[in-house]
């Protein structure tokens, strides 16, 4: 019949046309003739179970997807849907039809596939207790934490290997910054005076490790 053909002339149509010039034609009307259309009305036990998420739930995004899935029922346009909500046209249909198939628990976040992130809670730590000793405590004949050094430290330790860049990142986020070391002035210096200050820097290396700044790393962090 005439719907049959016309159908098929629209998808044909469509194939060899630009992803703009087929935005162009989608918005125009013409291809709501290929699309199958969706029922989104929910029974009173899914309405119900959506309606108490809503209200109940603590979890943001839950809130949002189940607020998707009320609007859908209601009449609610899927494009009307994402613009109010600002999600991508595609996103009100994907969070409907995880609800249909597996409750609320499909709004839920999904985990996250690949592999589990390189710099663990167990790392960090490891990272923290490094730059709070001198390198010599650990063995090493060099005085200096430099990024390179840390990082082929934290490997060894750890056996977890990230780039030199990322490290960079995880030191400002966790408050650690580098001193870069000044000029050493110690010839022109008062014997007396330094021997007071290098008396002093020993008191203050008695206190606790997070309340200081390791004198040879240069590596402090911010309180």
């Amino acid at each position: 019949n005439s719907n049959f053909l016309e159908y098929f002339q629209v998808r044909f149509i469509m194939f060899g046309r630009s992803s703009k010039s087929n935005k162009d034609f989608e918005n125009s009307g013409i291809l709501s003739v290929c699309r199958k259309k969706i029922d989104f009305t929910l029974s009173k036990t899914e309405l119900s179970a959506i309606e108490q998420a809503i209200r109940s739930s603590h979890d943001t995004y839950l809130v949002k997807r189940a607020t998707a899935v009320r609007m859908l029922h209601q009449g609610q346009s899927p494009a009307t849907v994402a613009e109010i909500l600002s999600v991508a046209q595609a996103t009100p249909y994907q969070w409907f039809h995880r609800f249909r198939a597996a409750g609320l628990a499909g709004l839920e976040n999904q985990p996250k596939s690949g592999r589990p992130p390189t710099a663990d809670e167990s790392y960090l730590a490891e990272l923290d207790a490094t730059l709070e000793q001198e390198p010599s405590e650990l063995g090493y004949e060099f005085a200096l934490w430099t990024i390179q050094r840390l990082n082929q430290h934290l490997q060894q330790v750890t056996g977890k290997q990230i780039s030199d860049e990322r490290l960079r990142v995880l030191l400002k986020v966790r408050g650690w910054v580098y001193r870069r070391p000044k000029e050493d002035l110690a010839h022109k210096q008062d014997p007396q005076a330094r021997q007071i200050a290098e008396e002093f820097l020993a008191e203050l290396k008695k206190q606790p490790a997070r309340t200081r700044s390791s004198s040879s790393s240069l590596w402090t962090k911010r309180l």
